[in-house]
């Protein structure tokens, strides 16, 4: 996936492509922001209380982005990365309003 140098997602495809990293047994379900890779690619900071043990992190995750963004779960899928900290998500639906959504989000946590 090629991102914007400046966020982690792009309109893509009838919704918004969004590239993520996540941490487990984070402590807490929380969207912390927005870093920078050491590769200068930008990433979405997720943290989620959940281990990463039969798939807990992952569905932690889709139900935290799903709540985050106002879509329900099954319109958030895995593009790459189910087993992997970086990971990249499709999620379906009108994508200038789930990037609004996403900006409001990361500046509050900023």
């Amino acid at each position: 996936m090629t991102v914007n140098s400046a966020v982690p997602w792009r309109v893509d495809g009838g919704g918004v492509t969004i590239l993520v990293r996540l941490t487990p047994k984070g402590g807490r379900d929380a969207i912390d922001g927005v870093e920078e890779l050491a590769d200068g690619r930008q990433v979405l900071k997720v943290r989620v209380a959940s281990p990463p043990i039969a798939g807990e992190a992952n569905k932690a995750l889709l139900g935290l982005v799903s709540n985050a963004v106002g879509v329900s779960r099954n319109r958030i899928r895995f593009e790459a990365g189910a087993s992997s900290r970086l990971k990249i998500l499709h999620v379906v639906g009108d994508g200038q309003t789930i990037i609004n959504t996403l900006e409001k989000l990361v500046s509050r946590s900023a």
